[in-house]
């Protein structure tokens, strides 16, 4: 029969056989682990100070070339939007900086802003089309006609496109009859504010998107209803550009991705992702020069963009006559 006496001697030599090896492994093996710690602790240390130095220099060779695009941009956009008016659209989430960044280059390229409008979060509330089509039935002209697969955002951008901006350079700068109804009634609705005189009509726009993309499930209704301010704008006038920052990850929420990511639509509507650079205001003023042209592009440094910026092309020289010719 086993007794307390020999459970107790068992436990205790249970105990010191796993003293005794606790004490023989860490003598054993504290010199190597604490090597190999030491050495993975002074890797990753050297590591980590290469990463910084790299980042730091990097960051200093960005913050010269902004400072140089700065001082040349004058330069570089003279003249080149001269006579032209720019009507400018903020969304809801863009950033201000930006814009007043790109309106500043716009004006040292000679371009005449013609005012702001600036739509509310309500304006692209999925919720909210039935407003939206009720107020464009009160306000469409007879003539206007909507194909049958238009959204309400596509319906609503084509009635603003035509009181705010014109494919006509002789009725750029005035109004249409029924610009002041439209932007009161839709202002008085919450859906949109202006600023400065956009009903004397632009020829050109520059929208900006969102500093953030939408999340949630109507995100990617909220970009295409994005997509479509874009697109009536660009079709009711000689170019639109969609400006903005470039978003790593590319969600199906934001609005550049969402132009890039429809065919028909990149093929009329312009966008640049660097509107936060120096280069990047540089790129939208050369953008709207070509959108003159009948062309577009996808600009920047993000998904979807086809190149850093637009082909730049001299003037083309006069012709000379040789003698002998």
């Amino acid at each position: 029969m086993i007794d307390f006496r020999y459970h107790l001697v068992s436990i205790v030599a249970i105990f010191l056989a796993l003293a005794v090896g606790i004490v023989l492994g860490t003598t054993l093996l504290q010199d190597p682990a604490l090597k190999s710690a030491q050495e993975l602790t002074a890797q990753l240390t050297k590591t980590k100070e290469d990463l910084r130095a790299e980042i730091d220099t990097l960051q200093g060779r960005e913050a010269g070339n902004d400072t140089f695009i700065t001082s040349v941009t004058p330069d570089l956009v003279a003249a080149e939007l001269t006579g032209q008016r720019v009507l400018l659209i903020e969304t809801p989430g863009s950033s201000s900086t930006v814009r007043e960044g790109v309106q500043q280059v716009l004006d040292q390229a000679g371009a005449e802003i013609s005012g702001r409008v600036t739509l509310t979060e309500k304006f692209f509330d999925p919720k909210g089309t039935g407003v939206l089509d009720g107020l464009v039935n009160q306000l469409k002209p007879a003539n206007m006609v909507f194909p049958a697969t238009a959204t309400s955002w596509d319906r609503a951008s084509t009635l603003l496109a035509s009181a705010l901006v014109t494919t006509d350079q002789a009725q750029g700068g005035t109004p249409n009859p029924a610009t002041t109804d439209i932007l009161s009634t839709f202002e008085a609705g919450g859906l949109l504010s202006t600023e400065g005189d956009p009903a004397k009509r632009a020829m050109l726009a520059v929208m900006f998107a969102p500093e953030k993309p939408y999340e949630g499930e109507s995100a990617e209704t909220q970009a295409g209803a994005l997509v479509s301010v874009a697109d009536g704008f660009d079709v009711g006038g000689t170019g639109t550009v969609l400006a903005g920052t470039a978003i790593p990850t590319a969600p199906v929420g934001d609005a550049i991705t969402a132009v890039r990511d429809e065919s028909e639509i990149s093929k009329r509507v312009s966008t640049v992702d660097t509107a936060d650079m120096p280069l990047g205001r540089v790129v939208i003023v050369y953008s709207l020069r070509e959108q003159l042209s009948g062309r577009a592009g996808q600009y920047g440094m993000g998904k979807g963009a086809s190149n850093p910026m637009p082909p730049v092309t001299s003037p083309t020289p006069s012709p000379t006559t040789e003698s002998g010719s």
